[in-house]
């Protein structure tokens, strides 16, 4: 079966023509076209601001235009993972999708359900001619993964709608009326370097195969960080054999567990078969304490090619005591809500060769003196080990309303489509609907969407029954509000 044969067909059909399109964070110029040709196709007045935003307005549907205008909002860029060696450039192909029993995913990459799944069923809404609904503003937003400099740039008066209905929600038995805020913080400073003697030999660490995942709704699921555990490696074998560490290359994107980290280290030749040894031996026990939640954990070595320099004696030991001491992982749990992560930090990135050190990290809290108090820690780590370090990007939560009207409808429609209670909730991911009620703060607004599994890595991938789910929910919703 094709994908663009399932059921709702105009979403599929939407989400295939979407995928075609690359559409990297940052990179939306070709997606931001796409979706102002799509709105011209249809004859529906449209603009773009200057951030780059795309505003799509429909008129009611027949005896609906009196009523007061909605505004369904989903972002236009998507978060560019893939596994090591899949031959993919996220600039100029589409995403490759398959189809499996009752799962879409990718080829060997993320596959852009987050949020392409929200976006094409709003293009599906903006083409149908047989739905109920008021006047709508559709809102396309960009930059959502790395910054949210869309929202940001989205200026106050230009939306009328009093209600949102967000779609970039991942739990279809979820309605999230809250979020936790973000804020980056980042390390940098430089390093010598020194060469090392021809008693030593070059080798190549290569830490693969953990499950990665969303930095904030997968960060209570205890998935190894590769950064934190290549950093223990090192740690320990340059306690046991004198290691060098000529470079470390670790993580990618700040919104995403890191998966894998590559170190190139010099060793004693003398104690080179040792080392494997202990190589194997640890790989032995990293796979067996995350056996549950990083099955495909591997740590190997091999011969490195030519012999680079290596860090200084001093500021490796700086360098891993650092790194050790960085939080990692949960921070706090809600005292309030049930199973809610309150603060967390991802060590996202780790970049040190050639006597430059840079790391990043994205600190989430839903109290912002909790999330500050944590960044905080983190600048006390690494200004001791001499790094210069910097807050960017940071951006509120979403407090929760639930006595908002929308709350209260969506809730019973839930209950009357599907005969059991949604979970009204908030979540660790950051929405932009916190940035946005900065300027409109009388705005209801409300989140919600499909399942979508592993998000922000190669594992993504969207449940086709929850989709046809979410379709009734929206449409639903649509047709009371």
């Amino acid at each position: 079966m094709s994908i663009t044969t399932l059921a709702p067909t105009p979403l599929w059909q939407h989400f295939s023509d979407l995928n075609s399109v690359p559409r990297p964070s940052k990179k939306e110029q070709r997606v931001i076209r796409f979706i102002e040709e799509y709105a011209q196709k249809l004859g529906l007045e449209h603009s773009t601001d200057a951030t780059g935003n795309v505003l799509v307005k429909k008129p009611a549907s027949p005896g609906r235009e009196k009523q007061p205008p909605v505004a369904l909002q989903s972002h236009l860029d998507m978060v560019c993972q893939k596994n090591q060696g899949t031959d993919f450039d996220f600039d100029s192909q589409g995403i490759r999708m398959l189809l499996e029993g009752d799962w879409v995913r990718a080829d060997g990459t993320t596959l852009g359900a987050d949020n392409g799944i929200g976006v094409a069923a709003i293009m599906a809404i903006l083409a149908a001619n047989d739905l109920v609904h008021p006047p709508l503003e559709a809102l396309f937003t960009i930059d959502e993964e790395t910054g949210m400099t869309g929202a940001r740039g989205l200026a106050g008066g230009l939306l009328q709608a009093h209600v949102m209905l967000n779609l970039d929600s991942e739990d279809d038995c979820e309605l999230y009326i809250g979020c936790a805020g973000g804020l980056d913080v980042q390390a940098a400073c430089s390093y010598a370097e020194t060469e090392i003697s021809e008693d030593h030999e070059f080798l190549s660490l290569r830490l693969t195969g953990l499950t990665g995942g969303h930095s904030g709704m997968d960060i209570h699921k205890g998935r190894a960080n590769a950064n934190k555990l290549m950093n223990r490696f090192l740690y320990a074998a340059t306690l046991k054999f004198g290691l060098r560490i000529a470079s470390i290359d670790g993580g990618g994107l700040r919104n995403a567990i890191p998966r894998e980290s590559t170190a190139v280290v010099a060793i004693a030749r003398k104690r080179l078969e040792e080392f494997q040894a202990y190589v194997a031996e640890e790989a032995s026990h990293y796979a067996k304490e995350h056996q549950t939640t990083d099955p495909e954990c591997t740590l190997r070595c091999e011969p490195a090619a030519g012999r680079p320099k290596v860090m200084d004696r001093e500021f490796q030991t700086k360098l891993l005591c650092t790194v050790y001491t960085v939080n990692n992982g949960i921070y706090r749990m809600s005292p309030d809500v049930p199973g809610l992560v309150q603060t967390s930090n991802n060590l996202a990135r780790l970049l040190v060769q050639d006597g430059k050190f840079s790391l990043a990290c994205l600190t989430r809290g839903s109290v912002d003196s909790e999330k500050m108090d944590l960044a905080t820690s983190l600048r006390c780590s690494l200004e001791m080990m001499g790094a210069e370090v910097t807050f960017a990007g940071g951006y509120p939560g979403w407090t929760p309303r639930p006595e908002a009207g929308i709350v209260k409808l969506m809730s019973g429609i839930y209950r009357e489509l599907f005969s059991s209670e949604p979970k009204v909730t908030a979540c660790h991911a950051g929405l932009e609907c916190g940035i946005l009620g900065g300027n409109y703060p009388d705005m209801e607004m409300i989140s919600f969407g499909p399942n979508i599994h592993g998000a922000h890595s190669p594992d993504e991938k969207v449940q086709v029954s929850s989709v046809q789910k979410f379709w009734k929910l929206l449409t639903a919703t649509l047709a009371r509000l």
